[in-house]
Parts: C-alpha cells; sequence; structure tokens
C-alpha cells in the first residue's frame, strides 16, 4: 500500500512537470503571425508607432486611475506635481514675468528669463512639451494618425486629398479681371486725365498686376483667402472669423508649449492677434541650418493653426500657408529630408500637436478667449501659467 501510494505521488509529479513544459514551450510551435495577432500588434507597425501607442494607452490608464480615485475620496497626487501646485493668479504671473517683452527683448533674452521662472516653480508651461511628449518625432503614417486621432485628423480634414475651398479655375478667374480691371483703369488714366498726370496714374496702376503676380508666386494663400472673404452667407463669415481664432490660439499655444520665443505681435485685418514665433530657440536662422530639434519644433508649429480648425469644425482651411513656410524649414534642413520623411514629420507635427491641443483643452478655451479679446502677449501668458 505505502509503495502504490508512492507510485502514484512519481506519477502527479510527472504529469505535473509535462503540463508545466507543454505551457512553457508552447508558444515556440505558434506561427509568428498568430502570436502577432494575438497580442493585438501588427508585423507593419514600426516600434516607434507602437511606443506612442503605448504612450497614449498608459495616459489614458492613468486618467481613469486618476477619475476613478477622485471619485473614491482619494485623488492620486503625484511629488512633480505638488511642486507644481503652487497657486499663481494672473497678477501673480504677470509680475513675475514684466521684465520681459514680449516680441522686442532678443530671442536668447526672453529664452534665459523663461526659464528661469520655470526652474524657480513659477511658470510650469514653457517648453512644457518637452517633458509631455519628448519632442522625438518618428514616423507616423495616414492610417496610424486617423487611428491616434479617432478619425478626427486625416488626409481629407488636413486638405491634402479633399476639395479646396477656393479652386485653380477661381485663382485664374482672378487674374483675368486683375488684368483687364488694370488696363482699363489705364486706358481710362491716359485718356481722361491731364497728360502729365495721366501718365503717372498709368504707370501706378500698371503695377498692379505685377504685385498681385508676385503675391501669387510667393503667398498664393493670402490671394485665396481675399477670394473666399468675398463669398458666403453672414454664419459662413462668422465661422471663417472663429476659424482664424483657433487657428491663431492653437499656434500661440504650441509655440509656448515647445519653448519658441516671441518675435512679433500684430493685429490682422480680420482683428484677431497674430503672434510670429522666431525660427530656432535663439533667434533668427540666418544663412545657418535647422537642427533635429528646431525642425520638430517647427513642425508641431506649423500643423498645429491646421489642427486647431479640425478639432472644432472637422476640416482646415486656413493652412497653406503653414504648409509653404514647413516645406521651407525641411530645406534648410541640416540633415537631409527627402519626400517620404517630410510627409512622416508633418503628419508627426500633426499628431503631436492634436495630443497638445487636447491635453491643455482648458488652457487652450481660456487661450482663446484672450485672443478674441486682443490681450497682450503678457497677459496671454498670464492666462496661460495662471493656477
Amino acid at each position: 500500500g505505502k509503495n502504490c501510494l508512492i507510485s502514484s505521488k512519481m506519477k502527479i509529479i510527472a504529469v505535473s512537470l509535462l503540463i508545466s513544459l507543454a505551457y512553457r514551450y508552447s508558444d515556440a510551435f505558434t506561427s509568428p503571425c498568430r502570436i502577432t495577432r494575438g497580442k493585438g500588434l501588427s508585423m507593419s507597425q514600426s516600434a516607434e508607432e507602437r511606443i506612442a501607442e503605448l504612450r497614449a494607452a498608459a495616459a489614458k490608464a492613468r486618467e481613469d486611475a486618476a477619475r476613478l480615485s477622485a471619485e473614491l475620496g482619494k485623488p492620486i497626487v503625484e511629488d512633480s506635481v505638488l511642486a507644481q501646485q503652487r497657486s499663481m493668479s494672473t497678477s501673480d504671473i504677470q509680475s513675475k514675468i514684466k521684465t520681459i517683452s514680449f516680441g522686442t527683448d532678443s530671442a536668447g533674452s526672453q529664452t534665459e528669463k523663461l526659464d528661469e521662472l520655470v526652474s524657480a516653480g513659477d511658470l510650469t508651461l514653457w517648453k512644457a512639451a518637452a517633458k509631455d511628449m519628448g519632442m522625438r518625432t518618428y514616423p507616423v503614417s495616414l492610417q496610424f494618425l486617423d487611428k491616434l486621432t479617432a478619425g478626427k485628423v486625416n488626409g481629407d480634414s488636413l486638405g491634402i486629398t479633399g476639395e479646396d475651398e477656393v479652386t485653380l479655375d477661381d485663382l485664374k478667374d482672378a487674374t483675368i479681371a486683375v488684368v483687364l480691371g488694370s488696363s482699363a483703369l489705364a486706358v481710362a488714366a491716359l485718356a481722361l486725365l491731364p497728360q502729365n498726370i495721366g501718365a503717372t496714374v498709368c504707370y501706378l496702376i500698371a503695377l498692379v498686376p505685377v504685385v498681385y503676380v508676385g503675391i501669387g508666386s510667393t503667398s498664393p494663400g493670402i490671394i485665396a483667402n481675399v477670394i473666399a472673404s468675398t463669398r458666403g452667407t453672414e454664419k459662413e463669415k462668422g465661422d471663417r472669423f472663429d476659424r482664424i481664432c483657433r487657428h491663431e490660439t492653437a499656434h500661440f499655444l504650441c509655440g509656448y508649449l515647445v519653448g519658441l520665443p516671441v518675435k512679433d505681435y500684430s493685429i490682422l485685418e480680420s482683428g484677431i492677434p497674430c503672434v510670429e514665433f522666431h525660427d530656432s530657440f535663439k533667434g533668427e536662422i540666418g544663412s545657418r541650418e535647422y537642427t533635429q530639434e528646431e525642425v520638430a519644433a517647427l513642425s508641431v508649429v506649423s500643423m498645429s493653426g491646421t489642427i486647431g480648425e479640425i478639432m472644432e469644425y472637422g476640416s482646415a482651411k486656413g493652412g497653406d500657408n503653414d504648409f509653404i513656410g514647413l516645406q521651407n524649414v525641411f530645406r534648410k534642413s541640416e540633415e537631409f529630408i527627402g519626400a517620404q520623411k517630410q510627409q512622416e514629420l508633418t503628419r508627426w507635427g500633426a499628431l503631436t500637436a492634436y495630443q497638445l491641443l487636447a491635453k491643455y483643452e482648458e488652457k487652450y478655451g481660456e487661450l482663446l478667449g484672450a485672443l478674441r479679446a486682443k490681450k497682450s502677449v503678457s497677459e496671454c501668458v498670464a492666462i496661460l501659467e495662471s493656477r
């Protein structure tokens, strides 16, 4: 009886070992594609795309955990967050940044002073994008962009596969109208005005088509906007005004988050304040070429206006000049950027801008109200940094 008991135990142990070994090495006899599908991966996905997916999933998990903890009355607070929770009103922030003259101080001076305020714990959003997103570029496909933005940002909404508000036929018609109109006015000036005055006016009118062609060849978006502004109902014109507001606000917010110093501040013809940033963290680029870090920052800022429109209206209509400007940046990069990589960087900039605007949605709304009220740069920065 004792020998039978020992024999039974040995059999149980042997079976257990066989089951353990079979479980451990079962994946060795499974095809790679089956394993990949089982884990939710795609063989065509790049490692960078998978990393971005994991980051997005981790961010969502943190948000869910924070929400559930708050509902239970035990909110999660990280040490780094505690260091930033010092209450600062807009007037407090304005007193801290009063020595900074945005738009007139040099890029280096602005950056140095703002960096010091960040180190002191007075500012938290200046250059926050580098901390939040890492600002490390990676290839982004249209499918991946569509997936991570819940279908909001794609080829159609970006305007690279959809219809344009102003077509080539519209531009041709406008060109013909300018040439014929200028010719008629020039002839009328010679026929109706005194000889010397008529000749002078004729010469001035002759410059109109030249100026028109010059603008059309360098910044066609300006002419397209003028044509578009002559169309539409009052509601459409109101939507166009709101689009411009959101476009410029997105540029402002993302430019501040990536750490580009302000170069100029002006009021557009539409009545919306417009902030222009320096080409780089150190000021004007001059004859040198852009570094990879600068290309990444400018990619985000260039695409942010378009993304700001898409997030509200589902499509963008005011990003032509931004696309042209970004192409110029790519051409002046110290590292050669081919056509394929240019597309990937453009999509990466769009994705990063979308993530930043979504993360700071509340501040984006506050800044939008500030720009509509024509607040100054320092007032806008104070609103962004108040907490």
